[in-house]
Protein backbone atom coordinates (compact mmCIF):
# COMPACT_ATOMS: atom_id res chain seq x y z
CA UNK A 1 0.00 0.00 0.00
CA UNK A 2 1.36 3.44 -0.84
CA UNK A 3 2.37 5.61 2.09
CA UNK A 4 0.55 9.05 2.04
CA UNK A 5 2.34 11.70 4.29
CA UNK A 6 1.12 15.05 5.40
CA UNK A 7 2.82 18.12 3.78
CA UNK A 8 2.30 21.67 4.21
CA UNK A 9 2.92 24.33 1.15
CA UNK A 10 3.16 27.74 0.32
CA UNK A 11 0.08 29.33 -1.94
CA UNK A 12 2.45 32.00 -3.34
CA UNK A 13 5.65 30.68 -4.17
CA UNK A 14 5.32 27.05 -3.76
CA UNK A 15 7.56 26.18 -0.94
CA UNK A 16 6.73 22.39 0.90
CA UNK A 17 7.65 21.97 4.25
CA UNK A 18 6.93 18.64 6.57
CA UNK A 19 5.64 20.70 9.59
CA UNK A 20 2.85 24.14 9.88
CA UNK A 21 4.23 27.41 9.12
CA UNK A 22 3.31 30.85 9.98
CA UNK A 23 5.39 32.38 8.15
CA UNK A 24 6.87 30.96 4.55
CA UNK A 25 10.76 30.70 4.55
CA UNK A 26 10.78 31.05 0.88
CA UNK A 27 9.10 34.02 0.20
CA UNK A 28 8.74 35.66 3.89
CA UNK A 29 4.26 35.31 3.29
CA UNK A 30 2.18 34.68 6.28
CA UNK A 31 -0.64 32.83 6.86
CA UNK A 32 -0.31 31.01 3.14
CA UNK A 33 0.29 27.60 4.67
CA UNK A 34 -1.65 24.79 2.89
CA UNK A 35 -2.14 21.18 3.98
CA UNK A 36 -2.18 18.73 1.13
CA UNK A 37 -1.33 14.61 0.98
CA UNK A 38 1.62 13.53 -0.93
CA UNK A 39 1.56 9.90 -2.10
CA UNK A 40 4.48 8.01 -2.08
CA UNK A 41 5.89 4.92 -3.34
CA UNK A 42 4.53 2.68 -6.44
CA UNK A 43 1.31 4.23 -6.88
CA UNK A 44 3.30 7.60 -7.76
CA UNK A 45 5.81 6.01 -9.83
CA UNK A 46 3.15 4.48 -12.14
CA UNK A 47 1.33 7.55 -12.48
CA UNK A 48 4.67 9.19 -13.41
CA UNK A 49 5.24 6.58 -16.08
CA UNK A 50 1.63 6.53 -17.35
CA UNK A 51 2.32 10.40 -18.20
CA UNK A 52 5.50 9.28 -20.32
CA UNK A 53 7.63 11.89 -21.41
CA UNK A 54 7.82 14.87 -23.86
CA UNK A 55 9.04 12.29 -26.79
CA UNK A 56 10.01 8.63 -27.98
CA UNK A 57 13.49 9.03 -28.47
CA UNK A 58 14.89 8.89 -24.99
CA UNK A 59 18.63 8.79 -26.17
CA UNK A 60 20.44 11.83 -26.49
CA UNK A 61 20.94 12.85 -30.74
CA UNK A 62 22.98 15.30 -32.42
CA UNK A 63 20.87 18.61 -32.48
CA UNK A 64 21.52 18.63 -36.45
CA UNK A 65 19.98 15.58 -36.88
CA UNK A 66 16.55 16.78 -35.76
CA UNK A 67 14.00 17.72 -38.56
CA UNK A 68 12.54 21.25 -37.77
CA UNK A 69 10.38 21.45 -40.89
CA UNK A 70 7.42 20.13 -39.73
CA UNK A 71 7.48 22.53 -37.30
CA UNK A 72 5.66 25.59 -39.03
CA UNK A 73 3.68 28.40 -37.61
CA UNK A 74 -0.24 28.43 -38.32
CA UNK A 75 -1.83 31.52 -38.34
CA UNK A 76 -5.32 32.00 -36.96
CA UNK A 77 -6.54 34.95 -39.48
CA UNK A 78 -6.58 37.16 -36.61
CA UNK A 79 -3.80 39.56 -37.50
CA UNK A 80 -3.17 41.51 -33.78
CA UNK A 81 -3.01 37.36 -32.20
CA UNK A 82 -0.76 36.37 -34.91
CA UNK A 83 1.63 39.52 -34.40
CA UNK A 84 1.88 39.07 -30.36
CA UNK A 85 2.86 35.73 -31.33
CA UNK A 86 5.56 36.22 -33.72
CA UNK A 87 3.85 35.36 -36.99
CA UNK A 88 1.34 32.45 -35.69
CA UNK A 89 1.15 29.51 -33.93
CA UNK A 90 3.90 26.79 -33.25
CA UNK A 91 2.68 23.15 -33.36
CA UNK A 92 2.26 21.53 -29.67
CA UNK A 93 3.14 25.41 -27.93
CA UNK A 94 1.61 26.02 -24.34
CA UNK A 95 0.07 29.25 -23.98
CA UNK A 96 -0.96 30.83 -21.13
CA UNK A 97 -3.66 34.04 -21.26
CA UNK A 98 -4.37 36.00 -18.13
CA UNK A 99 -6.34 38.59 -17.46
CA UNK A 100 -9.21 40.53 -15.25
CA UNK A 101 -12.32 39.43 -15.15
CA UNK A 102 -14.79 40.22 -18.08
CA UNK A 103 -11.62 41.79 -19.47
CA UNK A 104 -13.09 39.47 -22.84
CA UNK A 105 -10.36 35.98 -22.51
CA UNK A 106 -12.85 33.63 -23.14
CA UNK A 107 -13.87 35.62 -26.00
CA UNK A 108 -10.60 36.42 -27.51
CA UNK A 109 -10.07 32.52 -27.25
CA UNK A 110 -13.65 31.63 -28.29
CA UNK A 111 -13.18 33.50 -31.20
CA UNK A 112 -9.42 32.37 -32.22
CA UNK A 113 -11.11 28.88 -31.91
CA UNK A 114 -13.53 29.46 -34.59
CA UNK A 115 -10.76 31.10 -37.33
CA UNK A 116 -8.69 28.40 -36.59
CA UNK A 117 -12.09 25.95 -37.75
CA UNK A 118 -12.98 27.55 -40.53
CA UNK A 119 -9.19 26.77 -42.02
CA UNK A 120 -10.31 23.14 -41.86
CA UNK A 121 -8.98 22.16 -38.50
CA UNK A 122 -10.60 21.04 -35.16
CA UNK A 123 -10.28 22.33 -31.93
CA UNK A 124 -11.72 21.08 -28.49
CA UNK A 125 -12.76 23.65 -26.25
CA UNK A 126 -13.43 22.71 -22.57
CA UNK A 127 -15.16 24.95 -20.29
CA UNK A 128 -14.71 24.51 -16.46
CA UNK A 129 -16.70 27.60 -15.77
CA UNK A 130 -19.97 27.23 -17.99
CA UNK A 131 -22.09 24.64 -19.22
CA UNK A 132 -22.55 23.29 -22.56
CA UNK A 133 -25.60 25.64 -23.28
CA UNK A 134 -23.70 28.76 -21.85
CA UNK A 135 -21.16 28.32 -23.96
CA UNK A 136 -23.10 28.56 -27.19
CA UNK A 137 -25.15 31.18 -25.91
CA UNK A 138 -21.96 33.30 -26.13
CA UNK A 139 -20.54 31.46 -29.46
CA UNK A 140 -23.42 32.38 -31.30
CA UNK A 141 -23.27 35.73 -30.59
CA UNK A 142 -19.69 36.15 -31.88
CA UNK A 143 -21.03 33.88 -35.01
CA UNK A 144 -18.66 30.72 -33.68
CA UNK A 145 -21.23 27.75 -34.76
CA UNK A 146 -18.98 25.30 -36.72
CA UNK A 147 -19.43 21.52 -36.42
CA UNK A 148 -15.82 21.14 -36.05
CA UNK A 149 -15.50 23.41 -32.64
CA UNK A 150 -16.15 20.76 -30.59
CA UNK A 151 -17.39 21.68 -26.72
CA UNK A 152 -16.57 20.01 -23.54
CA UNK A 153 -17.65 20.79 -19.92
CA UNK A 154 -15.04 18.68 -18.07
CA UNK A 155 -13.01 19.81 -14.82
CA UNK A 156 -11.13 16.66 -14.20
CA UNK A 157 -7.88 16.64 -16.12
CA UNK A 158 -7.51 13.06 -16.57
CA UNK A 159 -10.96 13.01 -18.52
CA UNK A 160 -9.31 16.08 -20.39
CA UNK A 161 -6.63 14.06 -21.11
CA UNK A 162 -8.74 10.93 -22.28
CA UNK A 163 -10.94 13.20 -24.46
CA UNK A 164 -8.40 14.94 -26.24
CA UNK A 165 -6.32 11.65 -26.80
CA UNK A 166 -9.39 10.48 -28.44
CA UNK A 167 -10.44 13.39 -31.16
CA UNK A 168 -6.63 14.16 -31.19
CA UNK A 169 -8.08 18.29 -32.04
CA UNK A 170 -5.49 20.89 -33.68
CA UNK A 171 -5.87 22.95 -30.92
CA UNK A 172 -6.96 22.60 -27.59
CA UNK A 173 -8.76 25.48 -24.95
CA UNK A 174 -9.23 25.18 -21.69
CA UNK A 175 -10.92 27.44 -19.74
CA UNK A 176 -9.83 27.96 -16.99
CA UNK A 177 -6.45 26.37 -15.54
CA UNK A 178 -7.72 27.06 -12.29
CA UNK A 179 -10.97 25.61 -12.36
CA UNK A 180 -9.74 22.14 -13.43
CA UNK A 181 -7.95 19.49 -10.80
CA UNK A 182 -6.31 15.91 -10.93
CA UNK A 183 -8.25 13.30 -8.34
CA UNK A 184 -5.72 11.94 -7.22
CA UNK A 185 -4.31 15.39 -5.42
CA UNK A 186 -6.48 15.77 -2.00
CA UNK A 187 -6.58 19.64 -2.28
CA UNK A 188 -9.35 21.84 -3.56
CA UNK A 189 -9.08 23.26 -7.39
CA UNK A 190 -7.14 26.23 -7.63
CA UNK A 191 -4.44 25.51 -5.32
CA UNK A 192 -1.09 25.24 -5.64
CA UNK A 193 -0.50 21.61 -5.95
CA UNK A 194 -3.57 21.24 -8.50
CA UNK A 195 -2.64 24.42 -10.93
CA UNK A 196 1.06 23.06 -11.01
CA UNK A 197 -0.35 19.26 -11.66
CA UNK A 198 -2.75 20.21 -13.78
CA UNK A 199 -0.41 22.37 -16.26
CA UNK A 200 2.14 20.03 -15.97
CA UNK A 201 0.01 17.04 -17.35
CA UNK A 202 -1.56 19.40 -20.16
CA UNK A 203 1.85 20.39 -21.01
CA UNK A 204 2.95 16.60 -21.31
CA UNK A 205 -0.26 16.34 -24.23
CA UNK A 206 0.97 19.25 -25.92
CA UNK A 207 4.36 18.29 -26.35
CA UNK A 208 3.71 13.96 -27.03
CA UNK A 209 0.60 14.76 -29.27
CA UNK A 210 1.74 17.95 -31.10
CA UNK A 211 -1.47 19.56 -29.89
CA UNK A 212 -0.89 23.09 -29.27
CA UNK A 213 -2.94 24.40 -26.38
CA UNK A 214 -4.05 27.51 -24.77
CA UNK A 215 -4.87 28.56 -21.11
CA UNK A 216 -7.31 30.65 -19.75
CA UNK A 217 -5.89 32.17 -16.11
CA UNK A 218 -7.61 34.28 -13.37
CA UNK A 219 -5.49 37.29 -12.12
CA UNK A 220 -4.91 38.22 -8.68
CA UNK A 221 -5.58 41.30 -7.09
CA UNK A 222 -2.51 42.73 -8.53
CA UNK A 223 -2.64 41.93 -11.50
CA UNK A 224 -0.37 38.45 -11.38
CA UNK A 225 -1.48 35.07 -12.96
CA UNK A 226 -3.06 33.35 -9.65
CA UNK A 227 -1.29 30.01 -8.99
CA UNK A 228 2.39 28.96 -8.50
CA UNK A 229 4.99 30.95 -9.99
CA UNK A 230 6.43 27.80 -11.80
CA UNK A 231 3.07 28.06 -13.69
CA UNK A 232 4.48 30.84 -16.29
CA UNK A 233 7.72 29.18 -16.11
CA UNK A 234 6.10 25.79 -17.70
CA UNK A 235 4.37 27.34 -20.44
CA UNK A 236 6.08 28.46 -23.81
CA UNK A 237 4.10 31.98 -24.21
CA UNK A 238 2.45 33.77 -21.79
CA UNK A 239 0.01 36.28 -22.10
CA UNK A 240 -1.69 39.34 -20.72
CA UNK A 241 -5.00 40.71 -21.82
CA UNK A 242 -5.38 43.99 -20.82
CA UNK A 243 -7.44 47.18 -20.72
CA UNK A 244 -9.21 50.07 -18.27
CA UNK A 245 -12.45 49.76 -17.27
CA UNK A 246 -14.72 51.77 -19.29
CA UNK A 247 -12.92 52.03 -22.42
CA UNK A 248 -13.86 50.01 -24.96
CA UNK A 249 -10.62 49.27 -25.88
CA UNK A 250 -8.08 46.06 -24.94
CA UNK A 251 -4.62 45.76 -25.51
CA UNK A 252 -2.96 41.90 -25.92
CA UNK A 253 0.57 41.75 -24.60
CA UNK A 254 3.43 38.97 -24.37
CA UNK A 255 5.56 39.25 -21.23
CA UNK A 256 7.07 35.27 -22.42
CA UNK A 257 7.70 34.19 -25.65
CA UNK A 258 9.98 31.36 -26.55
CA UNK A 259 9.09 31.53 -30.26
CA UNK A 260 8.74 35.54 -31.34
CA UNK A 261 9.49 38.94 -29.84
CA UNK A 262 7.65 39.83 -26.30
CA UNK A 263 8.01 43.62 -27.35
CA UNK A 264 4.61 43.36 -29.68
CA UNK A 265 1.12 44.23 -28.73
CA UNK A 266 -2.35 43.97 -30.52
CA UNK A 267 -5.30 45.84 -29.70
CA UNK A 268 -8.91 45.05 -29.50
CA UNK A 269 -12.04 47.08 -29.30
CA UNK A 270 -14.83 44.97 -27.59
CA UNK A 271 -17.94 45.44 -29.55
CA UNK A 272 -21.36 43.97 -28.94
CA UNK A 273 -20.60 41.17 -31.02
CA UNK A 274 -16.88 40.22 -29.43
CA UNK A 275 -13.33 42.05 -29.90
CA UNK A 276 -12.80 43.86 -33.64
CA UNK A 277 -9.35 44.45 -34.32
CA UNK A 278 -7.75 47.60 -34.16
CA UNK A 279 -5.67 47.72 -37.54
CA UNK A 280 -4.58 51.79 -36.39
CA UNK A 281 -4.70 52.11 -32.86
CA UNK A 282 -2.69 55.71 -33.54
CA UNK A 283 -5.91 57.19 -35.04
CA UNK A 284 -8.09 55.35 -32.75
CA UNK A 285 -6.36 57.00 -29.18
CA UNK A 286 -6.59 61.04 -31.06
CA UNK A 287 -9.99 60.60 -31.89
CA UNK A 288 -11.67 62.89 -29.52
CA UNK A 289 -8.92 65.12 -28.78
CA UNK A 290 -9.66 68.52 -27.67
CA UNK A 291 -8.43 71.17 -29.61
CA UNK A 292 -6.58 74.15 -27.87
CA UNK A 293 -6.83 72.31 -24.63
CA UNK A 294 -4.38 73.31 -22.49
CA UNK A 295 -2.19 70.25 -20.83
CA UNK A 296 -2.44 67.95 -24.25
CA UNK A 297 0.48 66.59 -26.22
CA UNK A 298 0.60 64.06 -28.65
CA UNK A 299 3.21 61.46 -27.74
CA UNK A 300 4.60 58.86 -30.13
CA UNK A 301 5.52 55.62 -28.27
CA UNK A 302 7.26 52.26 -29.79
CA UNK A 303 4.77 48.86 -28.54
CA UNK A 304 7.74 46.40 -30.29
CA UNK A 305 7.75 47.51 -34.17
CA UNK A 306 4.66 49.36 -34.18
CA UNK A 307 4.62 53.25 -33.82
CA UNK A 308 1.51 54.68 -31.86
CA UNK A 309 0.70 58.57 -31.26
CA UNK A 310 -1.78 58.57 -28.24
CA UNK A 311 -2.81 61.90 -26.14
CA UNK A 312 -0.85 62.57 -22.96
CA UNK A 313 -2.80 65.10 -20.61
CA UNK A 314 -1.95 66.76 -17.41
CA UNK A 315 -3.71 69.02 -15.20
CA UNK A 316 -1.65 71.30 -12.76
CA UNK A 317 -3.87 73.28 -10.21
CA UNK A 318 -3.76 74.89 -6.87
CA UNK A 319 -3.97 72.31 -4.07
CA UNK A 320 -7.76 72.54 -2.33
CA UNK A 321 -6.14 70.82 1.02
CA UNK A 322 -2.52 71.28 2.80
CA UNK A 323 -1.16 68.25 0.97
CA UNK A 324 -0.39 68.29 -2.91
CA UNK A 325 -2.52 65.37 -4.77
CA UNK A 326 -0.75 63.08 -7.13
CA UNK A 327 -2.92 61.09 -9.63
CA UNK A 328 -1.44 59.09 -12.73
CA UNK A 329 -3.05 56.74 -15.08
CA UNK A 330 -1.42 55.02 -17.34
CA UNK A 331 2.23 56.49 -16.82
CA UNK A 332 4.47 55.80 -13.72
CA UNK A 333 4.10 57.90 -10.81
CA UNK A 334 7.68 57.67 -9.71
CA UNK A 335 8.60 58.90 -13.26
CA UNK A 336 5.95 61.34 -13.00
CA UNK A 337 7.62 62.98 -10.04
CA UNK A 338 10.79 62.76 -11.25
CA UNK A 339 10.12 64.89 -13.98
CA UNK A 340 8.07 67.50 -11.75
CA UNK A 341 11.72 67.70 -10.29
CA UNK A 342 13.41 67.85 -13.36
CA UNK A 343 10.92 70.87 -14.72
CA UNK A 344 11.04 73.16 -11.04
CA UNK A 345 15.27 72.95 -11.10
CA UNK A 346 15.97 73.06 -15.18
CA UNK A 347 12.65 74.66 -15.97
CA UNK A 348 12.48 77.61 -13.47
CA UNK A 349 8.72 76.27 -12.87
CA UNK A 350 7.29 76.15 -9.04
CA UNK A 351 4.86 73.24 -9.59
CA UNK A 352 5.74 70.88 -6.92
CA UNK A 353 3.11 72.79 -4.52
CA UNK A 354 0.34 72.17 -6.78
CA UNK A 355 -2.05 69.24 -7.67
CA UNK A 356 -0.51 67.25 -9.95
CA UNK A 357 -2.90 65.03 -12.44
CA UNK A 358 -1.51 62.83 -15.53
CA UNK A 359 -3.71 60.71 -17.65
CA UNK A 360 -3.06 58.75 -21.05
CA UNK A 361 -6.02 58.82 -23.21
CA UNK A 362 -7.87 55.54 -24.46
CA UNK A 363 -6.71 53.41 -21.18
CA UNK A 364 -2.96 52.83 -23.13
CA UNK A 365 0.27 52.56 -20.58
CA UNK A 366 2.96 54.39 -21.43
CA UNK A 367 6.05 52.97 -20.02
CA UNK A 368 9.31 53.59 -22.26
CA UNK A 369 11.42 56.59 -21.71
CA UNK A 370 10.51 58.16 -25.00
CA UNK A 371 7.31 59.32 -22.74
CA UNK A 372 9.26 61.66 -20.36
CA UNK A 373 9.23 64.98 -23.11
CA UNK A 374 5.82 64.54 -23.69
CA UNK A 375 4.61 64.39 -20.34
CA UNK A 376 6.78 67.02 -18.72
CA UNK A 377 5.34 69.39 -21.90
CA UNK A 378 2.24 68.46 -21.02
CA UNK A 379 2.43 69.73 -16.95
CA UNK A 380 4.52 72.75 -18.44
CA UNK A 381 1.62 73.40 -20.66
CA UNK A 382 -1.33 72.96 -18.03
CA UNK A 383 0.79 75.00 -15.19
CA UNK A 384 1.42 78.24 -18.07
CA UNK A 385 -1.79 78.03 -19.41
CA UNK A 386 -1.13 78.06 -22.98
CA UNK A 387 -2.29 74.94 -25.66
CA UNK A 388 0.46 73.85 -27.70
CA UNK A 389 0.14 73.51 -31.34
CA UNK A 390 -2.54 70.73 -32.53
CA UNK A 391 -0.12 69.22 -35.28
CA UNK A 392 3.07 68.91 -33.58
CA UNK A 393 3.79 65.33 -31.94
CA UNK A 394 6.84 65.05 -29.64
CA UNK A 395 9.04 62.30 -28.09
CA UNK A 396 12.16 62.24 -26.43
CA UNK A 397 14.08 61.11 -22.64
CA UNK A 398 14.83 63.42 -20.41
CA UNK A 399 18.15 63.47 -17.99
CA UNK A 400 18.21 64.29 -14.42
CA UNK A 401 20.06 67.58 -15.41
CA UNK A 402 17.79 68.48 -17.61
CA UNK A 403 19.00 66.85 -21.10
CA UNK A 404 16.80 65.78 -23.98
CA UNK A 405 18.53 62.01 -24.90
CA UNK A 406 17.68 60.49 -28.27
CA UNK A 407 15.76 57.55 -28.37
CA UNK A 408 15.45 54.36 -30.92
CA UNK A 409 13.73 53.89 -34.00
CA UNK A 410 13.17 58.21 -34.54
CA UNK A 411 13.02 57.70 -37.89
CA UNK A 412 9.54 54.92 -37.89
CA UNK A 413 8.23 57.35 -35.15
CA UNK A 414 8.97 60.52 -37.62
CA UNK A 415 6.60 58.58 -40.44
CA UNK A 416 3.80 57.84 -38.13
CA UNK A 417 3.26 60.80 -36.87
CA UNK A 418 3.98 62.43 -40.77
CA UNK A 419 1.26 59.61 -42.06
CA UNK A 420 -0.87 60.91 -39.43
CA UNK A 421 -1.01 64.64 -40.76
CA UNK A 422 1.26 66.19 -37.83
CA UNK A 423 3.29 69.05 -39.38
CA UNK A 424 5.41 69.53 -36.28
CA UNK A 425 7.97 66.68 -34.43
CA UNK A 426 9.27 67.85 -31.67
CA UNK A 427 12.20 65.48 -31.19
CA UNK A 428 15.64 65.08 -29.75
CA UNK A 429 19.23 67.11 -31.18
CA UNK A 430 20.73 63.92 -31.07
CA UNK A 431 17.78 62.18 -33.28
CA UNK A 432 17.30 65.12 -35.59
CA UNK A 433 20.99 65.73 -36.67
CA UNK A 434 20.80 61.78 -38.16
CA UNK A 435 17.55 62.17 -40.04
CA UNK A 436 17.10 63.32 -43.38
CA UNK A 437 14.75 66.97 -43.83
CA UNK A 438 11.25 66.04 -44.64
CA UNK A 439 9.02 67.96 -46.86
CA UNK A 440 5.86 66.66 -45.12
CA UNK A 441 6.65 67.95 -41.35
CA UNK A 442 9.16 70.35 -39.59
CA UNK A 443 11.55 68.98 -37.31
CA UNK A 444 12.56 70.96 -34.29
CA UNK A 445 15.38 69.33 -32.15
CA UNK A 446 15.91 70.18 -28.41
CA UNK A 447 19.27 69.65 -26.53
CA UNK A 448 17.70 70.20 -23.16
CA UNK A 449 14.41 71.05 -20.96
CA UNK A 450 15.38 74.57 -21.08
CA UNK A 451 15.35 75.09 -25.12
CA UNK A 452 12.52 72.80 -25.17
CA UNK A 453 10.22 75.34 -23.18
CA UNK A 454 11.36 78.22 -24.96
CA UNK A 455 10.93 77.03 -27.97
CA UNK A 456 6.70 76.09 -27.40
CA UNK A 457 6.40 79.02 -24.94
Amino acid sequence: MAKVKTMYQCTDCGNREPKWFGRCSRCGAWNTAEEFSQTRGKVQAEKAAARGGLSDKTKPIPITAIDEEDMQREQFGIHELDRVLGGGLVEGSLILLGGDPGIGKSTIALQSAMEYVQQGRKVLYVSGEESLRQTKMRAKRIGAINDDLLLLAEVDIERIKEEATKCKPDFLVVDSIQSVFCPDISSTPGSVSQIRESAARLMHLAKRESISTLLIGHVTKDGMIAGPRVLEHLVDTVLYFEGERGHPYRILRAVKNRFGSTNEIGVFEMKENGLVEVGNPSSLFLDQRPVGAAGSVVSVCLEGSRPLLVEVQALVGSPAYGNPRRTCTGVDPNRVALLVAVLEKSGGMQITASDIFVNVAGGFRLDEPAADLPIMLALASSFRGKALPQKMAIFGEVGLAGEIRGVSQAELRMQEAKKLGFTQIMIPENNRARLKKSKKATLLGVSNVDEALSTLF
